[in-house]
């Protein structure tokens, strides 16, 4: 592992495995530990870079709350700074949001990207399903202001990312990286673009692209899953059966197969 500077702010790396670049950009709430369970298999033919984003974990904070266009820069230096472009991406929720905004503005640094799941909900606003989960939202950051980091938490992984009763099944490490992180989620959704992606600067994407959904996952993914793919010629759609939002944690043997699998293609 490494801190590397970008951007005014120092991002802890951790590479392992040799090949073609391969970088896991992280969701909301999370750090690069999350892909621990799907790291290894990756290694085997891909030379594997996660990275806790700013704010996140092992790495520093900028000046203010940050907003995606930060993390959207910090993840170009970082391929830059360590030369790893073109790359291969993948990205897992907020990072697939991420991993899609730079897409859009900075091609040639993509080999191929695969994303899970961005919530970019701009996309499905007439879904009513998509509207009750930003009220929801609404709670979870005046539990965060509040400083009631857990129960911010629990909200949001019962409520909006995985379903009720979830938040009783993650590990007491999953839970704690959670609750630890959750001040970043207040600062990510007080940038006023989170949500929102320039389609028609993703419609001139050349590159390969598979964009993953779990078929437990709330059904408003499935809506912007569609509309993201409509914007880009010839991009993959695959439904990963018995899934939800994280399937790197809840099924990482399948995930990693799917993943790799498109990479080499």
């Amino acid at each position: 592992m490494a801190l590397v500077e970008v951007n005014g702010v120092r991002l802890l790396v951790e590479e392992s495995g040799s090949g073609d670049p391969l970088v896991l950009v992280h969701g909301s709430w999370d750090d690069r530990r999350v892909w621990e369970l799907v790291g290894q298999d990756l290694a085997r033919h891909f030379r594997v870079v996660s990275y806790d984003r700013r704010g996140h974990a092992g790495s520093s904070e900028g000046s203010g709350s940050g907003t995606r266009r930060d993390d959207e820069d910090d993840l170009a230096e970082l391929i830059g700074l360590l030369e790893l472009a073109p790359a291969n991406v993948v990205g897992n929720s907020f990072g697939a949001s991420i991993a899609l905004g730079l897409a859009a503005r900075r091609p040639e640094l993509f080999r191929a990207l695969c994303v899970h799941e961005p919530p970019l909900i701009s996309l499905a606003a007439d879904d009513p399903v998509a509207v009750a989960a930003g009220g929801v939202i609404g709670t979870v950051l005046q539990l965060i202001d509040g400083c009631e980091f857990k129960a911010a938490a629990r909200t949001f992984v019962d409520n909006v990312a995985l379903g009720p009763g979830a938040w009783e099944l993650m590990s007491s490490d999953e839970q704690l990286s959670m609750i630890i992180n959750a001040h970043t989620f207040a600062g990510e959704q007080r940038d006023p673009h989170w949500a929102e992606i320039d389609l028609a600067a993703l419609s001139e994407v050349a590159f390969p692209v598979l964009l993953t959904q779990g078929d437990q996952s709330p059904p408003f993914f499935a809506t912007i899953t569609a509309r993201v793919a409509e914007a880009i010629d010839g991009a993959e759609v695959r439904t990963l059966p018995g899934t939800g939002h994280i399937p790197h944690v809840t099924h990482p043997a399948q995930y990693a197969e799917v993943v790799g699998g498109f990479m080499t293609r």
